[in-house]
């Protein structure tokens, strides 16, 4: 996941081990802040200055000096913006990560009114591009101007930015009512029967002796997966479903109506249609079709999936299964049980062949090995958490300096406690600008189950878009990019995980390390295709579910999502509030959650290429040098059909679909 995206028409080899040679971060070092006043003032400063910046691009005459020196601008801003937007979410302090939302605010406000900017657009309009990139650019961010209301009569102008700064006011305290929750749920140590003990035995204890367990998935994972209680898995599921709570259900229905106005100011009947226009798929329209070829593909095997875990309950309580109800909160646990007595594979027993920091040496080691590239660790680096650690990546077959890589492996209270990448600073080769990214997830100390470590390599994904960018202009470097083709890189390599010469390279980050055996991996592929139709099923239900909030109608957000998950075949369970914690269509993926799945089809594409060997360096060059170097400098479509050879299709999706 890529948490934000550029808001307005500017915006804001093996890693070595500890004690290594010395080696330097390419570009600036990480801030630093004594205090959240000395944030609060930097932020100040720096807010002047961009300022200042703008007042000196409206005195620059349209052309090629103009391109430049927008670029230029929009690379100061990031460096002062970019590392706020990720402080906010990982530091742990609370009143550093309030400073770094405050912040945020403040760089919104002028993002804005940078997007509605009339002396900026009409330079913009009247540049002449001397290439392609030039063309591209200036389309891109034309477009930006105009669907930040730029071309708007006054009144409606102002109504434009004020509804955009109100949209991230309320999506930034959508994600503050998650993150600082805390919420901690009570468990007797009979309850946690099945559970793994290392998951429960350190945990705090309330004045009853129960242990108190939070949602972070390290936690919530295995009691969902392996608590032999119902009550206690049920507990656990409605806390997880009820994140955010009313008050976010207040919010996200306050976002919907704004959004819907927005679109209404530029004369689109939806917010869907409004974004849309400028993605791969074009239209909502043609959204929904896709949707609707998902649904026609995976609803029989969907309700297969749903009633072979039906079966599995029945049996595990010696009952019929027509007398038994399968629960929401049942369907991690019994899926569970139905791979271990198939295929005996058991995704808690794979935690020791995967400890936290080698399978993150193994992921980029696989990096290294596909795309020519070096990731060494730099100790000296000084950065929000003792256990942040930072990585310079450079080319092999030059030495040159590429980017660095920041990496926050563990939870820890107030910190984002999901997975995602934020890109911090974007990558230019006319300044000689090196990209920045951080990857931050939420990992058991004690390993990572075979899912975790392909969540590791989805996330990864999104760092090496990030960091092996080569584009010209900042503005646009790596995943700057269309939202529903910004997910396939990072799918792409999920699939990497499953490959036992790719698990093969574990032993030379690890030699100490137990191989997985080709057997218990065979298994594990085997099971992949085991629930697949829930899973998809899933997808498609919250793909329809954002595009059925931000269609015309904008219909109140907790009946809609009762409405149409009262009608999968686990139905509604009256009390949860799943979109009180879908924090993605709250903020960047509104009217883009559909871009998962139309994400994954192309990159189940782009995965033809490496059909043949998954590690075969010469395509992962072509693939690093076309794809990812590329950036947003051409359209997405035609940087997936100079990589393929051919235009991009639907088979292999479909056809995986049907297996």
């Amino acid at each position: 996941m890529i948490p934000h995206a550029r808001s307005g028409a500017l915006a804001a080899c093996l890693a070595l081990p500890l004690g290594a040679a010395a080696v330097s971060l390419p570009g600036p070092a990480f801030p630093q802040y004594d205090s959240a006043a000395a944030l609060t003032k930097a932020c100040a400063a720096n807010v002047a200055v961009a300022k200042r910046g703008i007042k000196a691009l409206e005195a620059q005459k349209p052309g090629r000096s103009w391109i430049n020196a927008y670029d230029e601008l929009n690379a100061r801003m990031e460096d002062m913006s970019g590392p706020i937007f990720l402080l906010s979410n990982v530091h742990p302090d609370k009143t550093m990560r309030e400073a770094a939302e405050a912040c945020e605010l403040k760089w919104q406000d002028l993002s804005s009114s940078l997007g509605q900017n009339a002396k900026l657009y009409q330079a913009a309009k009247a540049t002449k591009p001397q290439d392609a990139i030039d063309r591209q650019l200036l389309k891109t961010s034309l477009e930006a101007f105009e669907d930040s209301g730029v071309g708007l009569g006054p009144k409606p102008r102002a109504r434009a930015k004020a509804i955009t700064d109100k949209v991230t006011a309320i999506s930034q305290q959508f994600d503050r009512n998650i993150r600082d929750a805390n919420v901690k749920v009570p468990f007797t140590d009979d309850e946690l029967k099945g559970v793994p003990e290392s998951v429960w035995k350190d945990a705090r204890q309330d004045g009853e002796g129960r242990r108190l367990l939070g949602l972070e998935y390290p936690t919530y994972n295995p009691v969902m997966q392996s608590a032999e209680s119902e009550a206690a898995r049920e507990r656990m599921w409605r806390a997880k479903v009820t994140e955010g709570g009313q008050a976010n259900l207040k919010l996200l229905d306050e976002l919907v109506a704004l959004r819907k106005e927005y679109a209404g100011l530029f004369g689109f009947k939806s917010y869907d249609d409004f974004v849309l226009q400028r993605r791969m798929v074009a239209s909502r329209d043609k959204a929904m079709r896709f949707l609707d070829d998902v649904k026609t593909a995976v609803t029989e095997r969907e309700k297969r999936d749903v009633a072979e875990l039906r079966d599995a309950k029945a049996r595990h309580l010696g009952q019929s299964a027509d007398k038994v109800t399968l629960n929401r909160w049942d369907t991690g646990f019994y899926n569970e049980r139905v791979v271990r007595e198939r295929y005996a594979v058991d995704q808690e027993a794979f935690r020791k062949y995967f400890p936290p920091q080698e399978s993150l040496q193994f992921t980029m080691r696989l990096i290294e090995q596909m795309m020519g590239v070096k990731y060494t660790r730099v100790n000296d680096a000084k950065l929000w958490h003792p256990e942040a650690q930072a990585y310079a990546v450079s080319d092999v077959a030059t030495g040159k300096p590429l980017a660095t890589l920041y990496v926050d492996l563990y939870p820890r209270e107030g910190k984002y406690n999901h997975a995602a990448v934020w890109p911090i600073r974007a990558s230019s080769t006319r300044l000689n600008r090196a990209p920045q990214a951080a990857l931050v997830v939420n990992f058991d100390r004690k390993g990572l189950t075979l899912d975790e470590l392909e969540t590791l390599l989805h996330e990864f994904g999104h760092s090496v878009h990030a960091d092996l960018s080569a584009t010209r202009y900042s503005l646009q470097s790596g995943t700057s990019v269309v939202h529903d083709f910004v997910e396939a890189p990072s799918q792409m390599l999920e699939d990497w995980v499953y490959d036992k010469n790719v698990l093969k390279l574990f032993q030379e980050v690890c030699p100490s390390c137990t191989p997985v055996p080709d057997d218990i991996l065979a298994k594990a592929v085997s099971v992949r295709e085991f629930g697949k139709g829930a899973q998809i099923g899933r997808q498609h239900l919250y793909a329809s579910y954002d595009l059925a909030l931000y269609s015309p109608d904008a219909p109140p957000a907790m009946a809609t999502w009762a409405k149409m998950e009262g009608a999968t075949p686990l139905g509604y369970v009256p009390g949860s509030m799943f979109p009180a914690g879908f924090a993605h269509i709250a903020g960047g993926y509104a009217a883009g959650y559909y871009g998962y799945l139309y994400s994954l089809v192309v990159a189940m594409d782009l995965r033809t290429a490496f059909a043949a060997n998954k590690l075969d360096p010469a395509v992962g060059l072509r693939y690093r040098s076309i794809v990812l170097a590329n950036g947003g400098q051409k359209p997405a479509r035609e940087l997936v059909a100079d990589f393929l050879g051919r235009e991009t299709n639907s088979n292999a999706f479909f056809e995986y679909l049907k297996r």
